[in-house]
């Protein structure tokens, strides 16, 4: 008798969902905005958003790169004048951080809106295909781009920047790790937590750049156990490191990180950031 109202109640189960399929129509909703996604939108449905939020994504195309390093879209002069350029090979951002993408990031990062992960996770594979292509008037085998198009086998991990406990703690979450994870998800590359914060620093969106350069110098540190493990693994493989980071603003950062492990690992960094 149990055995029969079970399978009683898995039917009505089932039943009921073939309802919920056929009213809703194919339905979902959008993780941003919370609108309906239609069935056969695949493309946008990938992301998780509806069309309008798709379409007011502000891409960054290969055809706008200026700067071959960090991947802006106009003159740059903090690779001009760096003193750091070959910490990491280059950096490259999926979006321009206008107002709408600072209306994301904020919604993701202090209103706790951990569902955008996948989407802003999701859209960081477009910054990964940027640095599969060369520059503008770069020929394919040229220069940064022959990184790529070489023969010799290359093994790609995933890391990100790290927080400090305190900030961890009072946001709840790492979105730079998060966004990681996603990233890693999707290329098919290990995460590997390789970067530790040694002091809990004020936040860097109101400072000047030589502010930012200042308060980044000695703030990373090599985790020992993720360090030697990819030492090892270099010494068989050529390693393609990619650093997450949600923002690329002057790239003091990103440099700070990628300075920290050439120092010790023979890898090549590349940072890849959400927006620029």
């Amino acid at each position: 008798m149990a055995k029969q109202w079970e399978a009683w109640m898995t039917g009505l189960i089932g039943w009921l969902r073939s309802c919920e399929r056929l009213l809703s129509r194919g339905e979902r909703c959008c993780q941003v905005c919370a609108g309906r996604i239609m069935a056969g939108k695949r493309r946008l449905g990938m992301l998780g958003i509806c069309q309008g939020c798709a379409e007011g994504i502000p891409w960054i195309h290969l055809s706008e790169l200026t700067c071959a390093r960090c991947g802006r879209y106009e003159r740059c002069p903090d690779c001009e004048g760096s003193s750091s350029a070959a910490s990491f090979v280059q950096s490259r951002s999926a979006v321009r951080y206008n107002e709408r993408m600072k209306e994301w990031l904020a919604a993701y990062k202090y209103q706790r809106k951990e569902s955008l992960r996948t989407v802003m996770g999701g859209m960081l594979l477009h910054a990964y295909h940027l640095h599969k292509l060369p520059p503008p008037g770069q020929r394919l085998h040229d220069g940064l781009s022959d990184r790529f198009a070489s023969i010799p086998a290359v093994r790609e991990y995933v890391t990100f920047v790290p927080l400090s406990a305190e900030r961890c703690a009072e946001r709840g979450f790492n979105q730079a790790e998060q966004m990681a994870a996603e990233l890693a998800r999707l290329i098919g590359a290990p995460l590997l937590p390789l970067l530790r914060r040694n002091r809990h620093t004020e936040r860097q969106s109101s400072k000047s750049r030589h502010e930012r350069i200042e308060n980044m110098k000695g703030l990373f540190e090599l985790d020992a156990y993720a360090a030697i493990m990819l030492a090892e693994e270099a010494k068989r493989i050529k390693i393609r490191l990619y650093v997450i980071d949600d923002v690329y603003t002057t790239g003091s950062t990103m440099s700070e990180c990628s300075r920290v492990i050439r120092e010790s690992l023979p890898v090549e960094v590349y940072g890849i950031t959400w927006a620029r």
